[in-house]
Order: structure tokens, then sequence, then C-alpha cells
């Protein structure tokens, strides 16, 4: 009962969320703070995540795919699969539920139990649309530049392998990125990367628009909105791979 509970919440707080501002001015006003907020304050840990994973990936290949009968090229095909499939779209939003969720949860929380938000229901606010709507349309909007930053990235830094080291020529590697490339990943991608955006920015926002007591329930929020939603991300996940690619 209590899960049905928690969407049928979680489904109101979305039809407040979701309408029209009341006033575009303020709305036009909060969006570009949380653009920078949530999308350009993320890119340093995108860059150095997706830089040495992109990097780990070639080396992890090329040392587990040493056969003769394979293609030298197999390394970088390999590679650019994985972080077009995988890496960049469910793992990069699994590491951005941790740091935005526990950003949203914490902010909205720390307002409502300091009641900033009946403050704002008191002078006739629609306070979810107001608090939430800038946060999700932001990161919404961010979070597919993001996906293709890490993919870039992340072929860099398997590029950089066979640069700096013997493992890998960087003429096997080119190689191999290019070989066979299917575009239709990269829209894979760019959408699984929307629906886990919402996911993240709706979810935390939802637990920290209800986190009542004290500091304490505040942490609990943020746990549990990063919890919730990395599970909601990793079911996604299944359900848009069996839609898209099957």
């Amino acid at each position: 009962m209590k899960f049905f509970k928690e969407v049928g919440r979680y489904v109101l707080l979305m039809r407040k969320v979701l309408v029209l501002p009341d006033r575009w001015k303020m709305f036009f006003r909060q969006f570009p703070k949380e653009l920078e907020k949530l999308g350009l304050q993320s890119l340093p840990i995108v860059l150095i995540i997706s830089v040495f994973i992109g990097a780990i990936l070639t080396i992890q290949t090329k040392l587990n795919t040493e056969n003769p009968l394979l293609p030298t090229y197999s390394t970088g095909l390999v590679t650019r699969d994985t972080l077009l499939l995988e890496f960049s779209s469910t793992i990069l939003c699994l590491i951005l539920a941790g740091k935005i969720g526990s950003n949203i949860a914490s902010e909205i929380g720390t307002m409502r139990i300091t009641e900033q938000i009946d403050a704002l229901e008191i002078m006739g606010v629609n306070s979810a649309n107001y608090l939430i709507l800038p946060k999700i349309v932001a990161f919404v909007v961010m979070t597919p530049f993001l996906v293709i930053i890490s993919m870039g990235v992340g072929l860099i830094g398997g590029y950089l392998v066979g640069l700096f080291s013997d493992i890998i020529t960087v003429a096997d590697y080119l190689l191999g990125i290019q070989y066979a490339f299917i575009p239709y990943y990269v829209v894979y991608s760019l959408v699984k990367s929307l629906v886990f955006a919402f996911i993240i920015s709706s979810v935390a926002a939802y637990y920290g628009y209800y986190a009542y007591g004290g500091a304490l329930d505040v942490g609990k929020a943020s746990t549990n909105a990063v919890v919730n939603s990395s599970i909601l991300i990793l079911f996604f996940n299944l359900l848009i791979t069996n839609l898209m690619l099957n």
C-alpha cells in the first residue's frame, strides 16, 4: 500500500509541477541559474570520468581479446559501442543521480523544513511549479549535451591510450571507432538520457518537497532520492532497450 501511496503522491505533485508558470518572468530568471548549477557545474566530473573510462575500456578490451583470429580494429569498435550504448547514457546518469539528485532533494528539503515553501503557498504561489519546473526543464535540456560530450571525451581517452602506450596503435583504434558505425545508437542514447534526466530531477524534487521534520530528514530525503532514481534508471534502461533495440 505504501508503494501505491508514494506513486499517487508523485503523480499529483507532477500535475502541479507540469503546468504553465503563472509568471514567465520568474521562470526565465531561475532557468539560466539552474542550467549553470545542474548542467555546467556537472561538466568537470563528466569530463574526468569519461576520459578515464574510455582509456580503461580500451586497455581492458585489448588485453582480454588477444586472439589472432580477431581483427585488429575490434578494440576500437567495442570501446565505441560500449560508450555509445551504455556508459555515456546509463552509467553517466547513475553517477549524475548521486550528484544532481542529492543536490535537488537537499535544496528543496531545506526549503520545506525552514517553512519557505509554506510561505510561498500562503502567498498564493504554486510552490511546486515555481521551485521544481525550472530544475526539471534545465536538467532535461542539459543532459543530452553532457552525454554527447561524454561520448567524445571517452573516445579521446581511448585515443590517448594508443598515443602514449604500445597497447594498441592509433591507426587500429581509429579504424575501430569508424568501422560499421550506426548513427541510431546515438539517437538511442539521447532518448535514454532525456528519460533519465526527467527521472532524476523529478524524483529528487519529490523527496525534497515532502521532507518534513529536521536536518536528519533532509539527509534521508537525499538518500531516498538517489537510491530510488537509480533503481528507476535501471528499470527504464531495460524497458527502452527492449523497445528501441529489439
